[in-house]
């Protein structure tokens, strides 16, 4: 078995991210310490695939609990994270016990948000199961979601290991596939110019080598990891990491977080900022066309779900973004691929342009 071992540094922690083949059944041997208690959370899809290989690889002298939440992006709310508290509780889960989230950005934004509300703050581990995760999991920003938002409901909260099977990959759908590369390619325009043209130049999502899939991955993590040393709590930098999810997050909240996944809504996001750093950087070579291309390429749905919703919806959604500042609606642009910027906005301003794009806007 060939793995990976990255390492991330924050101000306050470090923690390795393994990545390879067939890690879910050594889960219970790559913890950075021995734990008395272990608490699973995972969801109905992926407990049918993984589940029972990763509790048979804790030792039988450590204590396994598990709770199932519903696939899907709804059970990233209140309800669930009040019942998986409870069942921690029920379970006997003491502060110095660990919470493993298996499963993809949905379950590891919600067990990452018990571990770090549970008796103020406990360990845990990201077992990640898609492609998307590879962002999700590293960097310790957990949420839930609230009706009038996307993570509005959070904390930061750093896991103590992240263990990445790359096998688990091999059961995606092409939705999950759109939704997980959306979020590869976001690293790659913001600080990887050969990284962009590796996601360009990519056949068909499902006949892509496990090597160069294992390869990407890797330079998005490293790509993060490099972000989160330098600004932890999001107050610089980290922001733009943030590039296409104004829009993105805007359109998965008006969906009520069912018809469009994350990274399909941040992809429409993606080419939302390219249009607007157009705009305001005229000089430079952005690869719109390019992107665009790599859309319909691989079928990403554009046209039908933007114009789905109304645009004074999806302003009031984006008026509520976590980046915004004095009323001014921030937005991540590029100024060249590698060159993130922010950039602020009037509503009036925004809706403008919103319009515009829409309008040119066509289905992939």
């Amino acid at each position: 078995m060939v793995m990976a071992e990255l390492p991330i540094h924050t101000k306050d922690t470090s923690y390795k991210v393994f990545i390879g083949e067939g890690l879910c059944s050594k889960v219970g041997s790559l913890l950075p310490k021995q734990y008395n208690q272990v608490f699973i959370i995972t969801d109905s899809h992926v407990a049918n695939l993984y589940l029972n290989e990763v509790v048979a690889s804790f030792s039988s002298n450590v204590t396994v609990s598990t709770y199932t939440v519903p696939a899907g992006e709804n059970s990233k709310q209140m309800d669930w994270f009040h019942e998986c508290h409870t069942f921690a509780i029920e379970s006997g889960l003491e502060r110095s016990d660990l919470i493993v989230a298996l499963g993809g950005g949905v379950v590891g934004d919600l067990a990452g948000f018990v571990a770090a509300t549970y008796m103020r703050g406990i360990d845990y581990i990201q077992v990640p199961t898609t492609i998307l995760a590879h962002d999700s999991s590293v960097g310790g920003k957990v949420a839930i979601n609230h009706p009038q938002g996307k993570n509005m409901i959070g904390s930061f909260h750093q896991p103590k290991a992240v263990i990445y099977d790359t096998e688990t990959l091999a059961t995606l759908s092409h939705t999950e596939w759109r939704s997980g590369m959306a979020e590869v390619i976001k690293h790659a325009l913001i600080a990887d110019h050969e990284m962009l043209e590796q996601c360009l130049e990519l056949p068909s999502f499902d006949s892509i080598s496990n090597a160069t899939l294992a390869d990407l991955l890797k330079k998005g993590i490293q790509v993060k990891a490099a972000i989160v040393r330098e600004d932890e709590k999001e107050k610089g930098v980290r922001r733009y990491l943030n590039l296409g999810h104004t829009l993105g997050h805007a359109i998965e909240a008006e969906s009520g977080y069912s018809s469009i996944t994350h990274g399909e809504a941040v992809a429409i996001g993606i080419d939302f900022a390219l249009f607007l750093s157009n705009k305001q950087f005229p000089e430079a070579t952005l690869p719109i066309d390019a992107y665009r291309k790599w859309l319909e390429k691989h079928h990403y749905p554009m046209s039908s779900k933007l114009k789905e919703y109304s645009i004074e919806a999806l302003m009031e959604k984006i008026k509520n973004d976590k980046k915004n500042d004095r009323q001014q609606i921030r937005m991540v642009l590029l100024s060249s691929v590698g060159e993130p910027t922010l950039a602020s906005y009037t509503e009036k301003a925004l809706m403008d342009e919103l319009i515009e794009f829409r309008s040119e806007v066509r289905d992939t």
